[in-house]
């Protein structure tokens, strides 16, 4: 088992390509929650990553509720730029699952209070909105694989 990497609403084809092929190689879930900004059959996400979506384990769900329920023992770490703490502040294992929100708006604010206390941020300058989407599912699925071991890989 590896790393779950959950995308509440993604709205980007390009983005999501990218975090399937990140899932691919590191062996981690991609969970995706509806309402999707595109079509899994778009050719910008065949483009970006759908030469390895065979090799990825893409779930689907309706609500964050539905995903919540089939983790009831889950450690959710939220990613967002309002955390206090930094992602590097956290002893991460395998079966963790990293939660994303949407491009545009990222987490609503009822995901980011029922885990306030996992919320976790990248450092970056102040006057710059974030980083890519894909970008920072990739720096916490790796730092969670570096800290064990990187389980697996070769």
């Amino acid at each position: 088992m590896s790393f779950h990497i959950c995308l509440v609403e993604p709205e980007i084809p390009n983005n999501t390509g990218n975090i399937a092929r990140t899932c691919a190689v590191t062996g981690s879930v991609l969970h995706l929650i509806r309402p999707l900004g595109f079509s899994t059959d778009d050719k910008y996400l065949k483009r970006s990553g759908m030469d390895y979506w065979y090799h990825v384990d893409v779930r689907y769900y309706d609500s964050f509720d539905e995903f919540q329920a089939a983790f009831p023992e889950g450690r959710f770490f939220c990613a967002t730029t309002k955390a206090k703490r930094s992602y590097t502040d956290f002893q991460f294992r395998e079966g963790d699952i990293f939660v994303f929100g949407k491009e545009t708006e990222g987490l609503p604010p009822e995901i980011l209070e029922a885990y306030a206390k996992t919320c976790v941020r990248i450092p970056m300058k102040s006057d710059v909105r974030s980083l890519n989407l894909g970008n920072s599912a990739a720096i916490l699925v790796y730092e969670a694989l570096r800290q064990t071991g990187f389980s697996g890989l070769v």
